[in-house]
């Protein structure tokens, strides 16, 4: 006999009482019992393997949006969310369901038929409730998948209205597809946000043939900066390789300075004022 588990799993892990109606009853309520199906909603039932997040979708009959919908996209997030953010469609009262962040908004085929909103409107709809510096960073992310690019997110956002259009506007015209990594991007973010501009992602200088990239660089004031993750090194033979870049920037006449996570997400003031007294050194010296 077919169990109530393989018939979810046919059905795409989740299903209605009536497309369960040829079950019986004794199967379903053992299956409930034992943890194997989560019932979702009044005649909503799903496998606990589609993940706390769709299983919330499922159960308001919504999508999962913001930066919820930024994790399974595999966007960076500095705080995951402590419910799930669900988007249901406009004007429609949702039905009872598991502790989530419910949105209310136009909803696409497309997003219904994923449980999921789509890239460019994840990216959108983290600038509606993030701050510019980790919005940056989801839209940096998202760019740099290839599946979205700048036009599209600028065009998007121009067009958007109501709640965080300024914000995502900004977010929009600063992204790239060329950072690297959630903490360059943050780190980027501060500088913008300060007005500390001439910054460019991913500068390669050359050095005696040598071709080497640093996270953010000022080619005018000869300044790199560096946002260093904990496990950006990996190995010994990999830190050697990094002490010697640096080496070799200094010799060829650059500064570097290096952000720790703890700096960029914890003094942010102290980041933006040590790069704009090392950038206002450089230029003076330059001067003279």
């Amino acid at each position: 006999m077919t169990s109530v588990v393989e018939i979810l799993a046919r059905l795409g892990g989740c299903a209605t009482a009536a497309q369960l109606s040829g079950v019986p009853a004794g199967a379903l309520k053992a299956a409930l019992q034992r943890g194997e199906v989560e019932r979702l909603a009044r005649g909503v039932y799903g496998l606990p393997s589609l993940g706390q997040d769709r299983l919330a979708a499922i159960g308001y009959d919504g999508v999962v949006s913001h930066t919820s919908a930024a994790i399974a996209w595999g966007l960076p997030v500095l705080v995951r969310p402590e419910k799930p953010h669900i988007t249901v469609p406009a004007h429609r009262r949702p039905r009872a369901g598991r502790p989530a962040e419910l949105h209310w908004a136009a909803v696409s085929t497309a997003e219904r038929a994923d449980r999921l909103t789509s890239l460019e409107r994840t990216v959108l709809d983290c600038a509606r409730i993030l701050p510019f510096g980790e919005a940056l960073a989801v839209a940096d992310a998202a760019l740099a998948t290839g599946r979205l690019m700048k036009d599209e997110l600028e065009s998007a956002a121009v067009a958007m209205r109501g709640p965080g259009r300024p914000n995502a506007v900004w977010v929009a015209d600063k992204a790239t597809r060329l950072s690297e990594s959630f903490l360059e991007s943050m780190l980027r973010s501060l500088l913008i946000s300060a007005g500390v501009d001439g910054f460019e992602p991913q500068v390669v200088v050359h050095i005696d043939g040598v071709r080497v990239r640093v996270d953010l660089g000022h080619r005018p004031a000869r300044l790199a900066l560096e946002a260093e993750g904990y496990a950006f090194h990996g190995s010994a033979t990999a830190f050697a390789a990094d002490c010697r870049r640096y080496d070799d920037l200094v010799t060829a006449g650059w500064l570097v300075l290096r952000f720790t996570y703890q700096q960029v997400i914890g003094e942010p003031a102290w980041v933006v004022e040590t790069v704009r007294s090392a950038l206002e050194q450089r230029t003076a010296n330059d001067r003279r």
